[in-house]
């Protein structure tokens, strides 16, 4: 899979990591570890390097940035961003074990609580809630996965109870899933000038907490699989081709 491209990988936890890294020859295991300030990159293959984010929007923000700078100072930036790792999936739209692709990255609940209920931060008057991945990039992630695409919001504290899950689909109808991360990867990207893409599997339905009901393996098998048959394409995409 080698590429001129490079490609960071940003995933919350290990477990996600090494989920990504089995899509590449070898092993996670065997791959090179790169040691920067603060962070450790997996150097999956040639051009991809795979970040352990942290969990939740500002370490994930943080930890991108980090590796976003220390490609620029050095030489080599990254082409492209990809936020990834399991997720909680809206239920019927994306079923356990299912993969999404966020045309969309929003953070849901980056706002402020009214007796009218909630306002987003842009309605405040500040920032940004949403940052939109290139449109010829998501069309093609989701043809390679056979996934569908729409808006994947990041929490700070992850959904427990189906009020909460019925709130969000009324403030966000096309949502598809829930991470912690992505918004954070997203607003790192877009300060270094670099195009963002999010991606997730499934691995509980968004609703109640209920650990039973949840597939961490099948979902970690499906990221498995999915960055097998992404690779070529996030390694041919360029910018150029949305014009």
């Amino acid at each position: 899979m080698a590429t001129s491209a490079r490609i960071l990988v940003a995933t919350a936890v290990p477990a996600e990591r090494d989920a990504v890294a089995r899509a590449f020859p070898g092993s996670a295991a065997e791959a090179e570890q790169v040691r920067l300030p603060g962070v450790c990159l997996t150097r999956a293959a040639r051009g991809w390097d795979l970040l352990d984010a942290g969990v939740g929007p500002a370490l994930a923000a943080a930890s991108a940035s980090a590796a976003l700078t220390a490609a620029r100072v050095t030489g080599t930036p990254y082409d492209l961003v990809v936020s990834t790792g399991i997720g909680g999936g809206f239920q019927p739209e994306a079923p356990i074990g299912s993969l999404v692709v966020a045309d969309g990255i929003t953070a849901a609940d980056l706002g402020a609580e009214t007796a009218d209920g909630f306002l987003p931060v842009t309605e405040l008057g500040f920032g940004t809630v949403t940052h939109i991945p290139p449109g010829s990039l998501v069309r093609a992630a989701a043809r390679a996965i056979g996934a569908p695409a729409g808006t994947v919001l990041t929490v700070s504290t992850a959904t427990g109870t189906a009020a909460r899950a019925a709130e969000l689909r009324a403030r966000h109808p096309r949502a598809l899933a829930e991470a912690m991360e992505g918004f954070g990867v997203a607003e790192a990207a877009t300060a270094h000038g670099t195009p963002v893409l999010e991606i997730r599997a499934v691995s509980n339905p968004v609703g109640p907490r209920d650990r039973g009901a949840w597939r961490i393996g099948d979902a970690l098998t499906a990221l498995t699989e999915a960055f097998g048959k992404l690779a070529p394409v996030l390694e041919s995409w360029t910018q150029h081709d949305d014009r």
